[in-house]
């Protein structure tokens, strides 16, 4: 799926889903009331910098994702034709599922695709209004689009060449936060967008974009006000609203969520524990250079503060192998849990986890104080945190 549309990564565990949209709430399930007769659509494209010349697309059919292979010319051109009777959204991946972007497709209609397999942020989608209208969103906002698009490619780049380096740590923290702020202003201008056409299919699903996250369910629910009655009832602003609602559960500022956790010695714990403490719920994974990136960074930082008031917990969502074999587990000296349910768990569904390494501090009082906290913030958001509540 597109880097604009549909940065739900296959991979949960990558932090740099800088946009913080995009949750994917079942786009590809987009639905009115009424079906119609089965009808052709036609996909027609041609995508340059291509590795390889077969393109994946997947669709939902009914309830049932689907997924086929589209062969390109050496020109990077194809055409793709298939029946539906409802609005559709086509995922097109790119060089190996590296780069994607989504088609929004009523039955008959004829879509044109084109662009750079490298830049899909800025891939030109046009045959309905829906498709029109976030192509010229996109025009509009080339140039915020391409620096985005070079920093989160330097971003993966030293990355991969110096995974565990100090200096790659502060570096990558400095182009985060460049990229935030370019996600800040992406969002500033989606919402002037929103607000002129609140009737529109295109505007859910920019909200969608850059709206629907944990981190600012605010955002979320003023831009869903905007929106008009017709367009909140299709399947899309059904979600969102459900998804608004649940995420105002678990914001900055709520009652955290209850929880009951079996740790690694096999006792039971639960939320009420820790009444009175400082509490660090730290979701990671098994595998993947952020997670143990971020148990070094909070090895040091709970080295330095070692407080009866200070507690953290590990909570382990993606394990597959139990016991936990991987190393780095063995001299945590704080609670560990392998949450065998994985992504399926409920403390995951209840504090609303969409990725991981994800931090949350809740105060003594039991209330959610920062989410997604950093692990290289942690130690300095905690004694802003102490200050702050004596």
């Amino acid at each position: 799926m597109s880097n604009l549309f549909s940065r739900r990564r296959i991979e949960k565990n990558n932090r740099v889903k800088i946009i913080k949209l995009s949750i994917l709430i079942t786009i590809s399930s987009l639905l009115f009331a009424c079906k119609g007769n089965k009808e052709v659509v036609t996909l027609k494209g041609e995508i340059s910098s291509l590795e390889d010349f077969e393109v994946l697309v997947s669709y939902f059919a009914g309830d049932t994702l689907a997924v086929d292979t589209i062969t390109c010319d050496k020109h990077g051109k194809f055409t793709y034709r298939n029946t539906i009777d409802t609005l559709t959204v086509f995922s097109l991946y790119f060089n190996n599922q590296s780069s994607s972007v989504m088609v929004f497709a009523q039955p008959k209609d004829n879509i044109t695709i084109k662009g750079d397999a490298r830049l899909s942020d800025l891939i030109k989608v046009t045959g309905n209004e829906i498709n029109n209208d976030l192509t010229l969103f996109k025009e509009a906002n080339k140039e915020l689009l391409q620096q985005r698009i070079l920093l989160l490619r330097n971003l993966k780049e030293e990355k991969d060449a110096n995974p565990f380096s100090n200096s790659r740590l502060l570096a990558s923290a400095d182009e985060i936060a460049k990229i935030n702020s370019f996600n800040q202003e992406l969002a500033l201008i989606a919402e002037e967008q929103v607000k002129k056409n609140p009737s529109k299919m295109s505007s859910l699903i920019l909200i969608n974009e850059f709206f629907a996250n944990a981190e600012n369910p605010q955002g979320l629910s003023r831009l869903l006000g905007y929106m008009e009655d017709d367009v909140l009832k299709t399947r899309l602003g059904l979600n969102l609203k459900a998804y608004c609602d649940k995420v105002n559960r678990s914001a900055e500022g709520s009652v955290m969520p209850y929880f009951q956790l079996v740790d690694t010695s096999g006792d039971t714990i639960h939320s009420y524990d820790y009444r009175g403490k400082y509490l660090l719920l730290s979701f990671i994974s098994t595998t993947g250079v952020d997670s143990r990136e971020t148990i070094q960074s909070l090895r040091q930082t709970y080295e330095k503060i070692k407080s009866d008031s200070v507690e953290f917990i590990s909570i382990y969502i993606d394990s597959d192998i139990y016991p936990i074999s991987y190393i780095e587990n063995d001299s945590i000296p704080w609670t560990v849990v392998p949450e065998k349910r994985s992504w399926a768990s409920d403390i995951v569904d209840a504090y609303n986890i969409e990725f991981v390494p994800n931090n949350i501090l809740i105060s003594p009082a039991g209330i959610i104080s920062d989410r997604n906290v950093p692990a290289i913030a942690v130690e300095n958001a905690l004694k802003s945190f102490v200050k702050n509540n004596r």
